[in-house]
Order: C-alpha cells, then sequence, then structure tokens
C-alpha cells in the first residue's frame, strides 16, 4: 500500500508499506493511502485526536513537492489524469 502525507511545509512524504511494517502519519497532516497491490490491502488506522488543526487542503494537494501521483488524486477526486495536471499547473510555486 502506498502512503503518505503533506507537511505544513508542502513537502510531500511517501512509502510503500509492505506486510508487518507501518507508516505514522503526523496529526493534522492531509494523507492518503493507497492500493498499489494486485490483491486486497488491510490497513489498520489509529487517531490520538479529533483536532487536527487548520490545513488548506488545495495549495496541500495540488501543490505538493514532491507532487502526489496524478493516478493517487485522480482516483481520490474521481476525475481523470489531465484534470489532476490542470489543477496542479494553478498551484505550482515558482
Amino acid at each position: 500500500m502506498l502512503v503518505g502525507f503533506v507537511s505544513t511545509e508542502g513537502r510531500f512524504y511517501s512509502k510503500v508499506v509492505r506486510a508487518g511494517e507501518s507508516f505514522v502519519i503526523p496529526r493534522g497532516m492531509v494523507h492518503f493511502q493507497y492500493n498499489v497491490g494486485k490483491g486486497a490491502a488491510r490497513a489498520m488506522t489509529v487517531f490520538n485526536s479529533q483536532l487536527p488543526g487548520v490545513v488548506l487542503a488545495a495549495q496541500t494537494l495540488f501543490g505538493a513537492d514532491p507532487e502526489i501521483p496524478d493516478d493517487v488524486l485522480a482516483k481520490s477526486f474521481q476525475v481523470d489524469t489531465d484534470t489532476i495536471k490542470l489543477l496542479k499547473s494553478k498551484f505550482q510555486k515558482g
């Protein structure tokens, strides 16, 4: 399973997690889990707070560095990758 999050500085961190491994997502970060395997995946998610803070979702998702993979965002928002590329172009730095 590919898991990832975007830090408050806009930095994207991700890792492919295999059976028996874990991945910690800091509280309040925009994050995802995406099954990149061929079979079903099972994950256990645990929260330690109901107060995540404030995150600007659009900038976080479409302006992350490095970029969140297009296919992850396309599946999440149920749009094609061309739409994701257009959205990302609006949030690129520089």
